[in-house]
């Protein structure tokens, strides 16, 4: 089961209560950043591009929570920079999960195993690592050798612990499907909690700007990587709603959602998300009631925005599409494992 049944109840309780108190914006999962320092230089990543002061500096734990309860979100994503690399990561963690707030911690791996100790096996608390592929396909991306060993070995100590594990994997033009089927394969053996899968976005600040696909490569490459699922030859394990998979491989057509993925970091609420580099609010509120959100997503015919089919912008969008009547059953699917 990927995505957990409780935390599906939770989700789908939040949303119907938003609807009903009239809110038209709301947030379905905060991006908490609490650094942006990382081990790592990845080429299709921006974050360590940032001026030296601002690598330094990172989040209190009371700064996250208060941002937390500013939007009100049920699931917090801590991405940074690496996470792990937080004195504190373990004090935010443990209030999050005392709120019983959905945590996905998003590490790179290369500390998790080291770290585990400071953790405590919960359903609110998720490790979601980052794999891009196979050894060679992986280290590469992260231009740096041994990386995937070291990552799938701690992928097995924290599941031997009892942790929750998910991976998060972006893929880039050029990449060969087949090699990211055999990917999936893998992964499935290594018994992890599902998998989560996103296009290269756009990212302004990336070094590496080449390599991101554009919206109908998006949806070509997709279909072909998903196509032994589809066939139910596969029985990979996605953490997903699988209305998002049907927008990938272009069976449905999406508007992005900006505001149901906000992002909070040292620098405040980034506007309007992401992967624009436009500045920030510094408040939740200023963000929603401030930003002209009419300039974004590609009915805005924002160039920035044509292209991008990222699962911070769209899965929120499946959510929504979720609870028409037609799409309950299939949404179902990735609660009880189906597609």
């Amino acid at each position: 089961m990927a995505i957990q049944l409780q935390q599906a109840l939770d989700v789908g309780k939040y949303i119907v209560t938003q609807r009903l108190l009239g809110r038209k914006r709301f947030p379905l999962v905060l991006m908490l950043e609490p650094l942006f320092r990382c081990n790592l230089a990845c080429s299709g990543c921006g974050k360590i591009q940032h001026p030296t002061e601002i690598l330094k500096s990172q989040l209190t734990p009371e700064e996250c929570f208060a941002a937390v309860k500013e939007c009100g979100v049920p699931v917090v994503s801590i991405p940074g920079g690496e996470p792990l690399l937080h004195p504190q990561i373990d004090e935010i963690v443990k209030g999050l999960v005392a709120w019983r707030k959905y945590v996905y911690l998003c590490t790179n791996g290369l500390l998790l195993e080291k770290c585990l100790d400071k953790f405590q096996p919960s359903p609110y608390l998720t490790f979601s690592v980052h794999l891009d592929g196979l050894r060679e396909r992986h280290d590469q991306c992260v231009d740096r050798q041994g990386v995937f060993d070291k990552v799938v070995q701690a992928i097995r100590a924290a599941k031997a612990r009892g942790f929750r594990v998910t991976t998060n994997t972006t893929v880039f033009e050029g990449t060969d499907p087949k090699e990211i089927q055999e990917f999936f394969d893998f992964l499935a053996m290594l018994g992890i909690d599902g998998m989560m899968v996103s296009p290269g976005y756009s990212y302004e600040w990336a070094p590496d700007q080449e390599h991101f696909l554009k919206r109908e490569q998006t949806k070509g490459m997709f279909r072909e990587i998903l196509a032994p699922l589809k066939a139910g030859n596969k029985t990979w394990n996605f953490n997903h709603n699988p209305l998002f998979l049907d927008f990938l491989i272009g069976e449905k057509d999406y508007e992005c959602t900006p505001w149901g993925s906000p992002s909070y970091s040292v620098l405040g609420w980034q506007k309007p998300c992401y992967l624009l580099n436009e500045g920030h609010y510094a408040t939740f509120k200023e963000l929603l009631e401030e930003t002209n959100w009419d300039q974004y997503g590609r009915a805005s015919g924002n160039p920035k925005c044509a292209d991008c089919m990222v699962h911070c912008g769209y899965e929120p969008t499946a959510a929504m599409d979720a609870f028409q009547p037609q799409n309950m059953v299939r949404a179902m699917g990735s609660v009880l494992g189906g597609v």
